[in-house]
C-alpha cells in the first residue's frame, strides 16, 4: 500500500487519448504534462513568441500542497523552449485545466504537437503564515545588501 499523497486528475475535453501526467522515472521530481492541442492545429512558436497551451487535465491538488509548472530541461536545451512565470504555481482550490506558458528563446521556430511533453508538474509542500506589520525588523550579518551582494561564483 502506498503512502504517497493522492493527485486526482480530471480528463477534460481535448484531453481524450492522451497519458496521465506521469513520473518518467523512479527519481523524478515532476510529473510530465503534454500538449492537448489538436492533431490537425499543432502550435508553431517563433522566436520570442509566447502561448498558453492547453494540458486537457484538471488537477484536486490536496490542502496543503501546490503544483509547480517547470520547464522540461531537455526541451529548454535541444529547443529554445522554457517555461514563462516558472515556476507557475497552481494553488490547492484551483480547480481549472493546468495550462503552460511557452516562450520560444530559441534562434528558430519550434512546432509543438499534441502530446508532445512540454513541461513538469511537481508537487510540493506549502506553509500559509500569519502576517503581521512591525516597526523593523530584526537584523542579520548581510543586513539589506542584495543582488550579487555575497560574491559572484
Amino acid at each position: 500500500m502506498s503512502t504517497r499523497p493522492v493527485l486526482p486528475f480530471l480528463r477534460l475535453p481535448g484531453g481524450e487519448g492522451l497519458p496521465l501526467p506521469a513520473y518518467q522515472s523512479d527519481g523524478a521530481a515532476g510529473l510530465d504534462l503534454c500538449a492537448a492541442l489538436p492533431v490537425e492545429a499543432p502550435l508553431t512558436l517563433q522566436p520570442g513568441e509566447r502561448a498558453l497551451v492547453p494540458t486537457g487535465f484538471a488537477a484536486a491538488i490536496p490542502a496543503g500542497f501546490e503544483g509547480q509548472v517547470r520547464p522540461r530541461s531537455g526541451n529548454a536545451l535541444k529547443r529554445g523552449l522554457t517555461c514563462l512565470n516558472a515556476p507557475g504555481t497552481i494553488d490547492s482550490d484551483y480547480r481549472g485545466e493546468i495550462g503552460v506558458i511557452l516562450v520560444n528563446l530559441g534562434e528558430d521556430q519550434q512546432t509543438i504537437r499534441r502530446a508532445d511533453r512540454i513541461a513538469q508538474l511537481v508537487i510540493a509542500p506549502v506553509v500559509q503564515v500569519q502576517v503581521i506589520e512591525v516597526d523593523e525588523v530584526t537584523g542579520t550579518v548581510r543586513g539589506a545588501s542584495g543582488f550579487g551582494s555575497t560574491g559572484i561564483g
